[in-house]
């Protein structure tokens, strides 16, 4: 199991409660996406740095677990976790799916210009920013296997999410799959490097 270590970037979500993460996706997939992503007993990565033994055992035996449990055991989901709070989405994570979640780090959230994440926030922009998230989420179990070179995934939001295999490493819309297949009670967790925003 692998996953870019990141630090928590941004210091006035620290209050906000972390409740859950994302997870939602559906459709089929390349035989060369099985072989290549499909290495580990529970998860398939591409390559990244190692996490530390703590954070790997906290993302060990995760099936059991609903998505928001799995989210708030990862110290590098708290920004999507605190940004899902706050768009009231915290629930879907606990009780709903299956969904397919393609959950960015948070030095994904870190790399957008530093007012994003704030105005997002702001309970004006509540609509602006669940449309986001749910631009990360697609209906359905979508493992690793079932991901193939250009395919198409309708997201919750309502737009597409387009996919590229090239031998061990797979994108979404541009963003890298850093670990895949992080299963949950209620559907399945593929951690991404980029936040991806619906045009």
């Amino acid at each position: 199991m692998k996953m870019t270590l990141v630090k928590f970037p941004f210091r006035n979500l620290a209050a906000v409660v972390v409740a859950s993460t994302l997870a939602f996706g559906s459709t089929s997939c390349s035989s060369t996406a099985t072989t290549d992503m499909a290495k580990t007993d529970a998860n398939a990565t591409t390559t990244a740095p190692a996490m530390d033994s703590d954070q790997k055992m906290a993302m060990d035996d995760t099936s059991g677990k609903n998505l928001a449990e799995n989210a708030t055991a990862v110290p590098q989901m708290s920004t999507l976790t605190a940004a899902l709070k706050a768009a009231g989405l915290a629930d879907k994570a606990t009780s709903g799916g299956p969904y397919t979640v393609f959950a960015p780090t948070n030095e994904a959230f870190d790399a957008l210009p530093a007012s994003t994440v704030d105005n997002l926030l702001k309970p004006e922009n509540k609509a602006k920013l669940v449309d986001i998230l749910t631009y990360h989420v697609v209906p359905g179990n979508v493992m690793a296997a079932d991901l193939k070179n250009g395919q198409e995934l309708t997201t919750i939001e309502g737009k597409k999410l387009m996919v590229s295999v090239v031998g061990s490493t797979v994108t979404v819309n541009g963003a890298t799959v850093v670990k895949a297949d992080v299963k949950s009670s209620n559907g399945v967790t593929h951690v991404i490097n980029q936040v991806l925003m619906p045009k």
